[in-house]
């Protein structure tokens, strides 16, 4: 059986063997995980679903009714094996796709320690656009202390002025992470309530108004990726769009200095965010005059 299976998945494309999941294998250590849960969840489920369409098939065929027979067959009232087994297994696939889910899941969500981590990003949504702070990590060979504010995606216009539907890539934020480094993104929302995803990332996570999210994963391979805001959040929501570029460690401390150079040294933090600017979000200060008597 395992040699058919092998004979089988060796004629499969990357994409097939990763259960058709955005992107390849080996973009980050995170998606790898999710997607190898994906396809074994979908291999056993598939298995259940040959065995369910078989015997259904076997007692359609050899129970089916014969041209001399009349009358209804005889009926079973109750097989106390078959009703056992029929509650057990789903009761045990049940608990096994809970257990693993709660496990692949412990593993995702967990976040570098302090003496693990080699780049910190605060990640702002904002409507309807991104921006990052790169913070310093002691002990980092990667350098940090800088700001970026992105803006929202430009629409591309033809020669007449209307929309062609794309947007100007080169104008979309841009996240840039070192390959190879543990980073953790934390993700906090400067309005309403967003959501960060990179799909090739298999990985999304909301980014809500007072809170902080993290998210700690390993960029495995190079590249450039589209990133969306994955929350309805207003008007422009699809054009919340942003990339994230994996690049070695001298091209991202270059970056980071490009900033610095810029004058976008600090962090724009919560201070900016929308909020603090909204009537009736701070209590008013009352001073009370001691009555004379």
């Amino acid at each position: 059986m395992s040699g058919v299976l092998a004979l089988v998945l060796s004629g499969c494309t990357a994409q097939e063997l990763n259960g058709y999941m955005p992107g390849l294998p080996g973009t980050t250590d995170v998606g790898d995980m999710t997607a190898t849960f994906w396809v074994n969840s979908w291999v056993v489920l598939l298995a259940i679903g040959f065995f369910v369409w078989g015997l259904i098939i076997w007692a359609t065929v050899v129970y089916r009714r014969r041209k001399n027979e009349v009358g209804l067959p005889v009926q079973m009232r109750y097989h106390m094996p078959i009703e056992i087994l029929f509650t057990v297994i789903p009761v045990v696939l049940v608990g096994g796709f809970f257990a693993f889910t709660a496990r692949d899941q412990a593993i995702v969500e967990d976040n570098w320690a302090a003496d693990e981590l080699d780049v910190r990003i605060e990640v702002y949504g904002k409507q309807w656009a991104w921006d990052f702070n790169y913070l310093e990590v002691e002990g980092s060979q990667y350098d940090g202390d800088v700001y970026y504010q992105g803006v929202q995606a430009v629409e591309l216009r033809d020669a007449e002025g209307k929309t062609t539907g794309e947007v100007d890539y080169g104008q979309l934020p841009t996240l840039y992470v070192p390959v190879g480094a543990n980073v953790t993104l934390d993700l906090k929302s400067r309005d309403v309530a967003h959501s960060f995803w990179v799909p090739e990332f298999n990985y999304k996570e909301d980014t809500i108004p007072g809170k902080t999210n993290e998210f700690s994963f390993v960029a495995e391979r190079e590249g450039v990726y589209i990133g969306k805001c994955a929350e309805l959040c207003g008007e422009y929501h699809s054009m919340m769009l942003f990339q994230v570029e994996v690049v070695s460690e001298a091209e991202y401390n270059d970056y980071i200095q490009s900033l610095r150079d810029q004058g976008n040294t600090g962090a724009r933090g919560d201070e900016y965010n929308r909020e603090l600017d909204n009537p009736g979000t701070s209590v008013p200060v009352i001073q009370h005059e001691e009555e004379e008597h």
